[in-house]
């Protein structure tokens, strides 16, 4: 059993425990938000090859993605349990529990992986129609889907590497290994869609070869590791003192994304009622807010791990300071993507409303019409997002899963169906209803830090 970790992973945990709260932010988040900003701008690209196969395609696409979102949160939660796990062991110096920790985790995203295909795969229809998904949707994405889930099975295994990458601070590296993969997955996309005049089955091939790719770098990283972070059979221990304090931070991060992809699965069905292509309309307009959203996603990614490892140290006051600096950061990007997008709003939603040689200017308007509201909720999600970070770095992924699942079940759901039961709105009603849910969510993150807050620095105050 390793009870030591390299040169680099030690000078790391020095600096993210003792160099200033913002340059350690700045530099340790900053590819991983660089990155997810990136990742908005490549599933744009996405919709666009699927909006050059029809608009159809396009609202399958919108559709699938948020069921496929709700399997992924089974890979998410473990990530996010595990390396909170993997963090505060790392920041209190505690290596020989690291290793086991790290082969633990890959060990039980392993068994979800089977699982989850053995399951889904060869029941994909029904489960499609269980979840209430138009039937010209099914017909249209079927196939899609099925390889979709095969991707996220592998991708399981990569997203628990990646967190434990970013736990040991492997940025840049991060960022280059996604962009590697995102560029295969896009240029075989471009050429299966242009050139080939596929459908959307080949596109879900492309993400396919992409993230196995992903999957062989990290298996051939992890066996040549060095330290308490290279995985052997041996580390593994799947005891209830090691699994029963993963699993119970992964369950409530699980149950949260997957009931919060669950809530966007009943909103697209809701928003059905005004057309397929109203579904179409709000996933593009998801992918425009993603522009912003997404850096505040990234920052959050890395300062999660950042906060427990200072926990781990117990270093409960510089905890707080990397929060607010985080505060600061995702309040300014949330502003400045507010005034850029109002800005070319019509522009971004032209460029989804292009089919092959065809501009649908019904498509456009309803676009607009949608992310005009939707886009006013961009600087509290970023207050929502600091706070989920604080919330997974002291390991409360319970009142992270309320703040959460009350977005979708308290604010978005009953309120469209509010609108759709008391108003005579079109499809706009579900950008109001983005609106609604994103401000109010930002509101309850702000009521929810203050306690937190104030006990950590009862923390700190004991601690000094």
């Amino acid at each position: 059993m390793a009870s030591s970790v390299s040169k680099q992973d030690e000078a790391f945990r020095a600096y993210a425990l003792e160099a200033p709260p913002l340059r350690v932010l700045l530099t340790t988040c900053a590819p991983l938000a660089l990155f997810q900003a990136l990742q908005s701008i490549f599933k744009i690209m996405d919709s666009l090859m699927a909006s050059y196969i029809s608009a159809d395609a396009v609202s399958a696409v919108s559709c699938l993605s948020q069921i496929t979102l709700m399997i992924t949160a089974l890979g998410s939660g473990l990530a996010v349990g595990g390396s909170i796990r993997i963090s505060e062991a790392y920041g209190r110096g505690d290596y020989e529990a690291v290793g086991k920790l790290v082969a633990t985790v890959y060990a039980l995203a392993g068994i979800v992986s089977a699982l989850v295909a053995a399951t889904l795969i060869p029941f994909a229809v029904p489960f499609l129609r269980l979840l209430q998904t138009p039937e010209d949707l099914i017909a249209t994405g079927v196939g899609y889907f099925r390889v979709e889930v095969l991707t996220l099975v592998i991708n399981f295994f990569n997203t628990v590497y990646l967190a434990i990458e970013r736990s040991r601070g492997h940025a840049r590296k991060i960022l280059l290994l996604n962009l590697a993969v995102t560029v295969v997955k896009l240029g075989l996309s471009a050429i299966f869609v242009y050139v080939l005049q596929s459908g959307l089955l080949l596109l879900a091939v492309a993400t396919l070869i992409g993230q196995s790719l992903m999957l062989a770098y990290a298996l051939l990283s992890m066996r040549f590791d060095d330290g308490a972070f290279r995985v052997s059979a041996g580390s593994i221990r799947m005891e209830r003192k090691i699994i029963g304090p993963i699993l119970n931070l992964s369950y409530p991060v699980t149950a949260e994304k997957m009931l919060f992809a669950a809530g966007k699965v009943i909103v697209n069905a809701m928003s059905a009622m005004y057309g397929s292509l109203t579904v179409g309309a709000l996933g593009i307009s998801n992918n425009i807010g993603g522009l912003t959203t997404n850096w505040h996603s990234g920052f959050a990614d890395g300062a999660a791990p950042l906060i427990s490892q200072n926990r781990g140290a117990r270093k409960y006051r510089r905890t707080l300071q990397i929060y607010y600096w985080l505060l600061a950061v995702d309040v300014a990007v949330g502003l400045i993507g507010l005034l850029l997008v109002s800005q070319t709003l019509p522009f971004l939603a032209g460029i989804f409303a292009q089919s092959k040689n065809q501009f649908d200017q019904e498509f456009c308007d309803m676009i607009v019409a949608i992310h005009r509201w939707e886009m006013v909720g961009y600087v509290t999600l970023g207050i929502n997002s600091a706070t989920v970070a604080l919330l997974l770095g002291y390991g409360y992924t319970k009142l992270a899963m309320v703040l959460n699942v009350m977005r979708v079940f308290v604010f978005r759901v009953p309120v469209l169906w509010a609108f759709q039961q008391f108003t005579s709105l079109g499809a706009e009603a579900t950008g109001m209803t983005m609106m609604v849910s994103n401000v109010a969510t930002g509101v309850e993150a702000i009521v929810i830090a203050i306690p937190v807050v104030l006990k950590i620095r009862a923390l700190a105050k004991a601690e000094e």
